[in-house]
């Protein structure tokens, strides 16, 4: 129980001081990480051998202990805060109480009660009893008496307030802690101490403060009105919802969202060994006639081990993007601007950051992109970025796998569907705007959309929902883009590009399946009149058909392809460099 002695003497700025030094701990975590990271892709891109596997797995580990020590110190540095603010409150009630008892004479004795001048008729001293909305006061005060009575509850009040809110405190600081080793840190144990910490600092930071459904424009001014405190406050709490905000600066996504994926793979790595355990004992079955089979429960067993594998590998393959350091095989540093596991998982990967770009080029991908296919996208724009930077001048350029919408996972029946691109469009609008407003405005960096297969679709579907925040559109491998012509498309027709290998067959499948419009072709020679489904490799749509060497449907950034060179110059701006059909 706290007392009056305790609550009225209490200083709270050393928890501030404490909270502050805990910041500073986090803080130097973080860059101890960083500099590892970079000691790390040095000696991963020059060193092999056992030895150097052996240093390795050590660097990883270190990298690994310093990250958890940030996030665990934020923590900490959030609890205090919070603590020291929300104490202030009673503790300010208490010595209004107390200054009131003192002007009119009265009492306060150890234990709470309020004494008075009276005689001898009149009631013992007063109790501070707790405040129980609704219900009546047993007693019937008047004078010094009701004053008393009303002190005594202020105080009780005050006092009650105070327990609760250490209380709450207390147990989620006990739990802030760590093995002195670090053998056995776990991001699983993150997750849970943010979530407890939640519960214990609601009332002090609530969610609730947090933009939810607003424009970038609108997420970018609440954050420049917090205190850096309080963006610390929020980054500590809740990474996931800060690393989505459209609108923040990279930097701060960047930092969320390697907590989020920090978590992620931990929960991931958890979920595979869990399922691991529960694999069927036997995996054939005999048949009547001696045949063997494999059980169908041991099916369905492997084929969700397999995807949970899978989306394991698609966030191990983003952590070794980001682990890169500046200049690690002549790229630039990757920032991770988005990062969840829902459903089949989402990623947003730079390489350089967009916020300062003079060029930015967003890539799309169509269907079967999940997080688990990650390290495919993450390359094609990597390759991409080396394209546009070998080129006279070396263009300064920022190049983003965006898988941010849940994209169709077959060919039949889901590729044949707009509603993945209905879906899809807002959250591409919403995260083009949020790069424009970082940026500075539209005329700060030149913005290129590519969109392959049906991620080229959904590209379309952004168009038509409003001003595309772009300022050129490649598509490749288009099945369609949902209009019959380039000059429907936000940004022109003079600035829509296409590419089609002549041996993919998805623009076919697109105009079979609905997904590019149909047009008035005609009349011929001969006055006749006829309609197609046009998609953007056609003559007919318009804009520039751009001449590809490679073939297939995927091969579109192979290095040094005319295909990639086509989409870079594009990138740089460089109009008269590309080579059309």
């Amino acid at each position: 129980m706290v007392s009056i002695e305790d609550l009225k003497n209490l200083d709270t700025t050393k928890f501030t001081t404490a909270a502050d030094s805990w910041s500073a701990a986090s803080n130097r975590a973080g860059e101890a990480k960083r500099r590892v990271d970079s000691v790390l892709g040095t000696l991963a891109a020059t060193q092999k051998g056992k030895a150097a596997t052996s240093v390795l797995s050590r660097l990883a580990r270190l990298s690994r202990n310093y990250q958890y020590i940030h996030a665990e110190c934020g923590m900490i540095r959030t609890a205090l805060s919070g603590l020291a603010e929300e104490l202030a409150g009673p503790q300010q009630k208490l010595k209004h109480a107390l200054e009131d008892a003192e002007a009119l004479k009265f009492t306060v004795r150890k234990d709470g009660s309020v004494d008075y001048p009276r005689d001898p008729s009149t009631p013992a001293p007063l109790l501070p009893t707790p405040a129980v909305p609704g219900k009546p006061s047993l007693l019937k005060p008047s004078g010094n008496q009701d004053k008393a009575q009303g002190i005594a509850d202020r105080i009780g009040t005050a006092l009650q307030e105070a327990a609760e809110i250490d209380g709450r405190y207390a147990k989620v600081l006990a739990k802030l802690k760590a093995d002195p080793s670090l053998d056995k840190t776990d991001w699983l144990d993150v997750a849970q101490d943010m979530k407890d910490l939640r519960a214990a600092a609601g009332k002090h930071f609530s969610e609730a403060g947090i933009p939810k459904g607003k424009s970038a424009k609108e997420n970018a001014e609440w954050w420049e009105r917090r205190s850096q405190a309080e963006k610390d406050e929020y980054l500590a709490l809740y990474p996931e919802r800060i690393g989505a905000l459209d609108g923040l600066p990279s930097s701060v996504r960047d930092a969320a969202n390697r907590v989020v994926l920090a978590e992620g793979h931990a929960e991931t790595k958890q979920q595979l060994d869990d399922w691991i355990e529960r694999k069927p004992d036997e995996e054939y079955e005999r048949r009547t006639r001696g045949e063997w089979r494999v059980r169908p429960e041991w099916n369905s067993w492997r084929e969700e081990r397999d995807r949970i594998k899978e989306k394991l590998e698609g966030i191990k393959a983003i952590e070794a993007r980001l682990a890169q350091p500046t200049g690690t095989d002549g790229l630039p540093e990757a920032y991770l601007l988005g990062f969840d596991t829902k459903g089949n998982g989402h990623a947003i990967v730079a390489n350089g950051n967009p916020d300062t770009a003079t060029n930015t080029a967003v890539y799309v991908p169509g269907t079967y992109s999940k997080l688990a296919g990650a390290e495919g996208d993450v390359k094609r724009m990597t390759d991409l970025w080396r394209a546009v930077h070998a080129l006279p001048g070396s263009p300064e350029a920022s190049t983003i796998t965006w898988i941010g919408y849940d994209a169709p996972q077959s060919i039949v029946p889901q590729a044949m569907n707009k509603s993945y691109a209905h879906a899809g469009a807002p959250k591409l609008n919403d995260f083009l705007d949020g790069l424009q407003t970082v940026q500075g405005g539209a005329d700060k960096s030149h913005t290129t959309i590519i969109g392959h297969s049906y991620g080229s679709t959904t590209v379309g579907d952004a168009s038509l929902k409003g001003k595309l925040a772009a300022d050129d559109i490649i598509v490749a491998g288009s099945p369609g883009v949902l209009v019959n012509d380039a000059g429907k498309l936000d940004v022109g027709k003079d600035h829509v590009w296409s590419e089609a290998a002549s041996d993919d067959d998805v623009p076919l499948g697109g105009k079979i399946a609905g997904l590019g419009e149909p047009k008035r072709i005609g009349p011929d020679e001969d006055g006749r009149i006829s309609y197609k489904h046009v998609v953007p490799s056609d003559k007919e749509f318009g804009g520039h058909r751009m001449k590809v060497d490679t073939s297939g449907h995927s091969k579109y950034w192979t290095p040094d392809s005319l295909s990639l060179q086509n989409q870079a110059v594009v990138v740089a701006g460089m109009y008269d460099r590309v080579v059309e059909e």
